[in-house]
């Protein structure tokens, strides 16, 4: 049996390598992070160019039709670069949420713009993926929403949020209602926008199709997206450790022939690769085999990120105390596995969740 990639899934992760490697930069990286943009414009123009928000969104509606399995490969390539643009919110989870629970007019009005890629959609489903902290979460009551959500991604700039509620319900909100508070909220990733949204009375447009195997289906999704970026993210991680050990010399010879040096590159490897297998056939799953995509999924999370954090680690000691400089930008790429670890559950929950799933919790 032959598990890879089509030529026309080849083609795409031709398509989106190519343009990220002209257009991202160690600089361009740097300067989202700490500057006033919430992220690189025209590298977001290039990129809905090639398809990257109509990827999910069906023919009709503007799109390309795919699966989740392109979605991951897209992923991939942008966890490689650390692209500082929205794509797991907006993207992924934000038109899946409308495609499976939104009415015919929501969909009309929502999904040929997101797949031409002038609106944007943050998330605000934290707190149903990983638990709320004390005082957080939404109140839904005669159609309006009351509360806060916490760790809304790809939220700056974004046009409208998916917000789901303390009773399951999701909703669409404009970010210009009335009685909305948009708090803007750093974390370790600059790269990515994360806000606080706070909600007093503000007017929602509930997504009346909501059931629990549609929520479901909604976080797999965004978690299975998660882990494909976290695998990119140390696919270049393990590149720049293994270059920089041909490189770096000690006692005149490359460090990357000394036997410890050599033994955490190969590690990383060994760890790193089984990875890609996981989440490409939880995405598979996801797409055809509908009773093994949530335990799929589960799994490769969890999986994914505690290797990530392995190699985010492992490759930093290889660059000794270099690898600790803002000079090399290592820090970036662990800070994305970082934050995708901690992002709709961590491995320690989704493992429990995944036990559950099959009767032993």
């Amino acid at each position: 049996m032959y598990f890879g990639l089509s030529d026309e899934q080849l083609m795409i992760q031709n398509s989106f390598r190519g343009s990220l490697e002209r257009n991202v930069t160690l600089d361009s990286i740097r300067r989202i992070s700490t500057g006033d943009e919430p992220f690189d414009g025209a590298l977001w123009q290039e990129l809905s160019g090639l398809g990257m928000t109509a990827l999910l969104i069906p023919e009709q509606y503007g799109g390309a039709a795919l699966g989740l399995i392109e979605a991951v490969v897209v992923a991939e390539e942008l966890g490689k670069s650390a692209a500082p643009v929205p794509f797991v919110g907006t993207a992924v989870v934000a038109p899946l949420a409308i495609m499976l629970m939104a009415d015919e007019t929501q969909k009309s009005e929502w999904l040929p713009r997101l797949a031409d890629g002038s609106v944007r959609i943050g998330v605000a489903i934290s707190e149903l993926a990983s638990g709320a902290r004390r005082g957080s979460g939404l109140t839904e009551e005669n159609g309006t929403l009351t509360g806060t959500a916490s760790f809304v991604i790809d939220a700056a700039g974004a046009d409208a949020f998916v917000v789901a509620d303390r009773q399951q319900g999701f909703h669409l909100v404009g970010a210009d209602s009335p009685g909305l508070e948009i708090i803007h909220s750093p974390t370790i990733d600059g790269t990515r926008p994360i806000a606080e949204l706070k909600f007093q009375n503000v007017q929602a447009s509930g997504l009346p199709q909501t059931t629990s195997d549609k929520i479901d289906r909604v976080l797999n999704a965004g978690r299975i997206i998660l882990a494909a970026e976290s695998f990119g993210a140390g696919q270049e991680m393990l590149r720049q450790a293994v270059a920089y050990a041909k490189d770096r010399k000690q006692f005149d010879r490359a460090i990357g022939s000394f036997q410890a040096v050599k033994h955490m590159c190969a590690e990383m490897a060994a760890e790193l690769q089984p990875c890609q297998a996981l989440i490409w056939y939880a995405a598979y799953a996801f797409d055809v085999m509908s009773d093994d995509a949530e335990l799929s999924g589960l799994l490769a999370k969890s999986q994914m990120d505690d290797v990530g954090r392995f190699v985010a680690r492992t490759a930093t000691e290889v660059h000794g105390g270099m690898g600790y400089t803002d000079l090399m930008g290592l820090h970036f790429w662990f800070k994305r596995i970082g934050f995708n670890r901690a992002t709709w559950g961590a491995p320690e929950k989704l493992r429990a969740d995944a036990a559950r799933l099959q009767g032993l919790g």
